[in-house]
């Protein structure tokens, strides 16, 4: 397969497997609609880990800084939080239903 090079099957809208290269300079592919879901974004900072035998890809957590608000205790990015959309509300939503559908 050539770098860059990528297949997705996807069943009843959910994708099920990808394969893709990593190129010389080390980089992967990762499909659009696997980005859209996770609310991956270039430029975004990202932990990676090796665990079990699995390499585990996911948004580094977001920088705060915990400030006393009266009896409160609350969690203040240290930097600029782009607003909060109806469709990311949405989507998290959606998300949520199966997991908990699934579940039950």
């Amino acid at each position: 397969m050539a770098a860059g090079v990528v297949t997705v099957w996807e069943i009843r809208g959910k994708l099920y497997a990808m394969k893709t290269t990593i190129d010389g300079a080390g980089r992967l592919v990762i499909p659009k609609e696997i980005r859209r879901e996770a609310g991956l974004r270039p430029g975004m900072p990202l932990d990676i880990r090796w665990r079990d035998g699995h390499i585990e890809i996911e948004p580094s957590p977001l920088p705060v800084k915990l400030v006393r608000r009266g009896r409160l205790l609350v969690a203040e990015p240290q930097q600029p939080v782009p607003a909060l959309t109806t469709e990311v509300v949405e989507r998290t939503r959606t998300v949520l239903r199966r997991e908990r559908s699934r579940g039950a």
